[in-house]
């Protein structure tokens, strides 16, 4: 069901992974083509909060910070996967894996490749600053728009 709540946190994780996304691309190496890169992770930002962010807004401020925590994760946890599995495709195009099964351990290869850019100062306390954020925001939302 849509409500305030719900919209907020979409709102606020499409922002985080808008400003981490692009806080990204100087760290990947300059032959690195980033296509959707930004909007696809915008997109998954949308879906985290909508999903797992709105739905469990309304237990107080401790629980919000959580919330936020929680919803970065899940942020970071599928914009990795789905990175990963873009990159395997790619190259699963160009016929660098010999069967399915080497192709689908790849993507967890290529995710944790991705993961050990993500290891900057920056970057993480963007991540932790807008968890926390985009979690009290959501808990503000839901306590003044029900």
């Amino acid at each position: 069901m849509p409500d305030a709540a719900r919209l907020m946190a979409a709102v606020c994780l499409a922002i985080l992974a808008f400003v981490v996304s692009e806080m990204i691309k100087p760290l990947m190496p300059e032959s690195t083509a980033f296509g959707y890169f930004t909007w696809l992770n915008v997109v998954i930002g949308i879906l985290s909060g909508w999903v797992v962010m709105g739905r469990r807004a309304g237990r107080g401020i401790t629980s919000a910070i959580n919330n936020g925590l929680t919803g970065m994760a899940t942020l970071v946890f599928w914009g990795l996967f789905v990175q990963a599995a873009n990159e395997m495709t790619r190259l699963a195009m160009r016929n660098r894996y010999d069967d399915v099964f080497e192709a689908i351990v790849a993507i967890f290869e290529i995710g944790a490749e991705y993961g050990l850019v993500m290891i900057d100062l920056g970057v993480i306390a963007t991540l932790i600053a807008g968890a926390v954020l985009s979690g009290l925001a959501t808990e503000y939302a839901w306590r003044t728009w029900r």
